[in-house]
């Protein structure tokens, strides 16, 4: 099976190689491998003593991120070795100032590995999530490395539990210790052998927390919303957009703000068009933008909508007439109503947040207004269910800590 899964990495590099011909994303996937041991070498020095956290993406990085602010903190002695799988993660965080190193992982191949290990030669390694290689758990075994997994979920029908498991069953023996997200994992890994397992939660509380916190003042928001309401909608593709432009249209007293997922040119025309009461692009606004004459504000920009959500009342989270829902912590951290599609079974959050009456469903634009009205005209109502939002961020945070503890102090 190790054979197979050797050729299969070798054969999944060069495909990509080849698809970079053509497709952007997968470009950067390959040029971003390239010499990059030479790179690493350069920037490493044999004598630092390194932690290694390899996260897959964006999100799972989100995930990491307060293990490694932690740690930068409490330990600044170590240098931290950050890597990504994705390009979508290591072409927006590849000049986080939180950790040392950044660098994409090289393929999953024995000999890469050993090279990425001598180099980088870390005395501990965290995975987020998943990112199951398993020549680096065998190698990171082998070499008596501390490693750990954090704020991982495990799955019923996923490859560990499959009669063809087996060197995936056996690469979690690599782990020291395993933070699963829920019971549910914890028994699941119970079933299979391994008892090293503590449920912990998810450590994006602990994220979230901290975007609160830490969230900025945006002076062109503040002026868009003035003395209105606010209802801010992220991470939005053109389904959500559909929907969401009849209940804008519906209720021209409130202010909204959409922050597509991705810049669409074509997607942001359509909405300015069908909005009855004006819509205006955030990077076409200044000083003078009179926001009387604009409903919608497109926030056409990365890195504010975590802020944005500051100044809003109620929010409607994209992705989930997809391939699933995107970030619903962010808006609940700040005590916000939730909406999203259909398609949030997999994210335990969302279905934890739908069964408190924090979040709902919604297939329709007539759902999506059945919703919105209540919360709307019931300020009782709105209270009740924006404070149920924000205890389950607050009652689920400490991840972060119990890890710490544990890895560091146990």
């Amino acid at each position: 099976m190790l054979l197979l899964y050797n050729f299969f990495m070798v054969v999944y590099s060069k495909l990509v190689a080849l698809a970079g011909c053509w497709n952007p994303k997968a470009k950067l996937w390959h040029n971003g491998r390239k010499h990059i041991f030479e790179r690493m070498a350069e920037k490493i020095s044999p004598s630092e003593r390194i932690i290694w956290i390899h996260v897959a993406s964006l999100g799972e990085f989100e995930q990491g991120r307060p293990v490694i602010e932690e740690i930068r903190n409490s330990y600044p002695h170590y240098k931290i070795l950050l890597t990504f799988f994705s390009p979508s993660g290591y072409e927006i965080r590849k000049n986080y100032q939180g950790a040392d190193y950044i660098f994409y992982l090289p393929i999953d191949t024995p000999g890469k590995v050993k090279k990425f290990l001598d180099i980088a030669h870390p005395e501990m390694a965290i995975f987020v999530k998943y990112e199951f290689w398993l020549n680096y758990l065998y190698q990171l075994k082998q070499r008596g490395i501390r490693t750990f997994l954090i704020s991982s979920i495990f799955r019923k029908d996923s490859v560990f539990f499959k009669w063809y498991g087996n060197p995936w069953r056996q690469a979690l023996d690599s782990f020291e210790q395993i933070f699963v997200q829920n019971e549910e994992s914890r028994q699941l890994l119970h079933s299979i052998g391994f008892d090293n397992v503590i449920v912990a939660g998810d450590t994006r509380f602990d994220r979230v927390a901290a975007i609160a916190n830490a969230a900025k003042k945006i002076p062109m928001v503040e002026r868009f919303k003035s003395e209105s309401r606010l209802f801010v909608a992220g991470s939005t593709w053109g389904p959500d957009e559909d929907i969401l432009q009849v209940l804008i249209n519906q209720n021209p007293d409130i202010k909204f703000v959409i922050a597509p997922h991705e810049m669409d040119e074509d997607r942001m025309a359509k909405i300015i068009s069908n909005t009855s009461h004006g819509a205006i692009r955030y990077t076409q606004c200044d000083d003078t933008t009179d926001f009387t004459r604009y409903q919608v504000l497109i926030l056409d920009t990365m890195g504010m909508l975590s802020s944005v959500y500051g100044y809003a009342t109620w929010s409607y989270i994209g992705g989930g007439f997809g391939v699933g829902i995107h970030n619903t912590l962010e808006a609940a951290t700040f005590a916000l109503p939730i909406a999203f599609g259909p398609k949030y079974q997999k994210f335990k959050e969302a279905r934890d947040m739908v069964a408190l009456g924090a979040a709902t469903k919604v297939e329709s634009a007539e759902d999506l207004i059945k919703w919105f009205t209540p919360l709307r005209d019931d300020e009782i109502l709105l209270d009740r269910v924006s404070s149920i939002a924000k205890d389950y961020t607050m009652k689920n945070q400490g991840a972060t800590s119990l890890f710490m503890k544990i890895a560091f102090e146990g």
